[in-house]
């Protein structure tokens, strides 16, 4: 089993990224057997497919790596990599890029969302960067690749695209990499606003916990979240009208790794004065240990360098027999 899975580096992390996307990761390198590979890479070079700041983008990319690590991955357990360290993804991609067609591409829901109104005016690695994440799990024959609803579409455009290259040379060279659904991620909302998702992009910093908050500033912005006048429910259906409570609860739950209902059974009649002071105190813990091994990878960039040197190296290993026998199977 090898599992691959990238993700764009986009800075500083807040919880509800922990709390999806990298949770999982960690879940499946804890989970991987023996024999299995995770390779988790840092998707740099899909993230030029839009404007931005170099240098935003060199310090989000370092940024993103020390947060991964810090939240669970280990490096010797797991491939970690930056994309661009490993030059076979690009490579892969472009001739793929002979294989994908047009038509396919052309149906990517998520192109047409990421572009709106105006297509034209949208790069052409945005339109084809699709061809680029089929190259990176193919690239490493992966067999299997965690996918939410937002990117199935892509997984089944990559096993179109080994299909037709296989059946097109003549060859096995590519593994069909089957989906990996992980289990439903907490859905974090702001702490001003029980119906927006929590974001990095929201102007007001109480919205959101950062995963480089102290202990005092968590405790701080939990007290100040938006709550009700009512007490807690005995079931989580009660709450359906109820978004910020809704959304306080369903973040206990999920640090505490339980259901709504069980976070219910213990804190059911208590008032937000009560059940607060609770969630900031599990915050506090879970998160104060990933802040510290944070700070402690941005203090030391040298090592966090060395350690995804390492991981590139492996990558590169894994991935040399792939692009050889593609580049040979076209006859170049």
């Amino acid at each position: 089993m090898r599992i691959v899975s990238g993700i764009q580096p986009t800075g500083n992390l807040h919880l509800g990224n922990y709390l999806g996307a990298i949770r999982n990761w960690v879940r499946m390198q804890d989970e991987m057997p023996a024999d299995g590979e995770c390779l988790f890479f840092l998707a740099d070079l899909h993230a030029i497919t839009v404007h931005n700041d170099p240098a935003t983008l060199a310090a989000n990319i370092r940024e993103m790596a020390a947060t991964i690590i810090a939240c669970g991955i280990d490096p010797a357990r797991a491939i970690l990599f930056r994309q661009r360290h490993v030059p076979a993804h690009a490579e892969l991609s472009w001739l793929l890029n002979g294989t994908a067609r047009i038509g396919w591409l052309n149906r990517m829901t998520q192109f047409k969302e990421k572009s709106g109104k105006n297509r034209e005016g949208a790069s052409v690695g945005l339109f084809a960067y699709p061809v680029l994440q089929a190259a990176d799990v193919l690239l490493y024959q992966a067999t299997h690749v965690p996918v939410g609803d937002d990117q199935k579409q892509h997984l089944e455009l990559a096993r179109d695209i080994a299909t037709k290259f296989n059946a097109d040379t003549g060859t096995d060279l590519f593994t069909l990499p089957d989906p990996i659904i992980p289990p439903a991620a907490a859905r974090i909302m702001s702490l001003r606003d029980g119906t927006a998702k929590m974001s990095k992009s929201d102007p007001s910093d109480a919205s959101r916990i950062a995963l480089t908050d102290d202990a005092d500033t968590i405790a701080a912005k939990i007290r100040k979240a938006k709550s009700d006048a009512d007490a807690l429910p005995a079931t989580a259906a009660e709450l359906a009208d109820r978004p910020e409570a809704r959304n306080l609860v369903g973040i206990y739950a999920a640090l505490a790794g339980i259901t709504p209902d069980q976070v219910l059974a213990t804190h059911a009649g208590q008032g937000f004065g009560s059940f607060k002071p609770a969630l900031a105190d599990l915050a506090v813990e879970t998160l104060s240990p990933i802040r510290d091994r944070l700070l402690t990878f941005r203090a030391d960039p040298a090592e966090l360098d060395r350690l995804l040197a390492d991981g590139a190296a492996r990558a590169r290993t894994l991935a040399a027999p792939t692009l050889a026998a593609a580049y040979s199977a076209l006859g170049l």
